[in-house]
């Protein structure tokens, strides 16, 4: 039987109350703050303090209180916002709040439980573009929203070394760069699922919410990206989440390694080690002459970076206006002739949408769901990154109705 002191909401309170007297616990003190449970935490009695992860339940100072006092302190979850205080505050006893009473007995026990181990290894999607803006951040954030609204958990990192752009594209702030720690992190070989749940930042959704790795703020930090980093940072992503969307440089160039210091930090590395660990390129190309003739000569540099066949053509921006009459089988058909590209995704323009985006720091499904180019992106992240769902196997009652409709 343990010594349990609670602070919570009320409701909360009740449900506790309820279960530790079921479970032979006794409750030796009830607070309406992490203050006041701080106060009176070394005279109480209290072997276990059970507390909800809310800034006004879950404090440094009550940390520091319940570590003198010899109390362990198990926070109880009630969304992502407080999962990140928790983790902040370096307290890994937690469990959801609507979570089984089991689990939070394994708490109280001592016994934490195992994690559910993901069903097998994330991918990685890296997205890369040429340079002059031919919309690689506003891809990365449509293939991250498309992946997150059917079910999966994403994480959608900047490791753009010249612009990073995410973070003001989500109206995120970007004054602790999340993929930067997070590459300083696996430099030391301490990042770990709950430093990648404390640095990232949630974007928010009714659709499908999604994490934030947000890039350098100065573009002067590109040294904290280096290729080896990089890559172990994107490594301990696949056991984090199923999808990580990587929003990449346009540089592939390699001119910086004529060097006298064959051990300096290379700026594109972080780009070139992305694009060598994706399980998936999206190349994106901007649907105009100038753009064409750009993505034509650069996308050589990238067959030959990865030595690959493993990237997909998307064509931002199509529209009549600058290729003319039904574009879309033009561009085919030039990206075919000079660059043997076939099958490009085409994804028609749609200026209002994608302004509306930008202004509101939202993505493109959450801002016009019936966008065009909202729907050719979620028509492509279905088909070709989804998995196909399972074929269903016919049952008797369904054979038999076939039959009837037949007859």
């Amino acid at each position: 039987m343990a010594r349990i002191a609670i602070a919570a909401p009320l409701a909360l309170e009740d449900r506790l109350l309820d279960e530790l007297r079921r479970h032979g616990h006794s409750a030796v003190a009830r607070c309406d703050s992490a203050d006041e449970l701080a106060s009176i935490l070394a005279d109480c009695g209290a072997d276990i303090a059970i507390v909800a992860a809310g800034r006004r339940y879950l404090t440094g100072r009550l940390l520091e209180e319940s570590d003198a006092a010899g109390v362990r302190v198990i926070a109880l979850v009630a969304s992502d916002a407080e999962r990140r205080h928790a983790a902040t505050l370096g307290l890994h006893e937690r469990a959801d709040a609507d979570s089984p009473w089991s689990q939070i007995e394994s708490l109280i026990a001592g016994t934490v439980p195992a994690p559910t181990p993901r069903a097998g290894r994330g991918r990685v999607i890296a997205v890369w573009g040429p340079a002059g803006s031919p919309g690689r951040t506003t891809i990365a954030i449509a293939v991250a929203a498309e992946l997150a609204a059917a079910g999966a958990s994403v994480a959608l990192a900047d490791v753009d070394t010249h612009s990073g752009s995410i973070a003001p594209a989500l109206g995120l702030l970007d004054e602790a760069p999340g993929f930067a720690a997070a590459c300083r992190l696996a430099g030391a070989n301490s990042l770990s699922r709950s430093e990648l749940e404390r640095i990232g930042e949630r974007y928010l959704s009714g659709h499908g919410s999604f994490w934030v790795l947000t890039g350098i703020g100065r573009p002067n930090r590109w040294p904290e990206l280096s290729g080896d980093r990089v890559a172990a940072t994107l490594r301990e992503c696949r056991d984090w989440v199923d999808y990580t969307v990587v929003d990449t440089g346009a540089s592939l160039e390699n001119d910086e390694e004529i060097s006298s210091d064959l051990f300096a930090p290379r700026r594109n590395a972080a780009t070139i080690a992305a694009l060598r660990e994706a399980d998936d390129v999206i190349a994106v190309g901007s649907a105009d002459p100038v753009g064409l003739s750009r993505f034509l000569r650069a996308h050589v540099d990238l067959v030959e970076t990865l030595l690959t066949d493993r990237v997909t053509v998307v064509m931002n921006r199509v529209r009549p206006g600058a290729i003319g009459p039904n574009p879309a089988a033009q561009i085919a058909q030039a990206l075919l002739r000079f660059g043997g590209i076939s099958s490009p995704v085409i994804v028609p323009n749609d200026q209002p949408a994608l302004d509306a985006a930008v202004l509101t720091g939202r993505s493109l499904r959450d801002v016009s769901m019936r966008s065009p180019a909202r729907v050719a992106i979620g028509r492509f992240v279905a088909a070709r990154l989804l998995p196909e769902p399972p074929v269903p196997v016919p049952t008797r009652r369904t054979l038999r109705r076939r039959s009837e409709a037949a007859t």
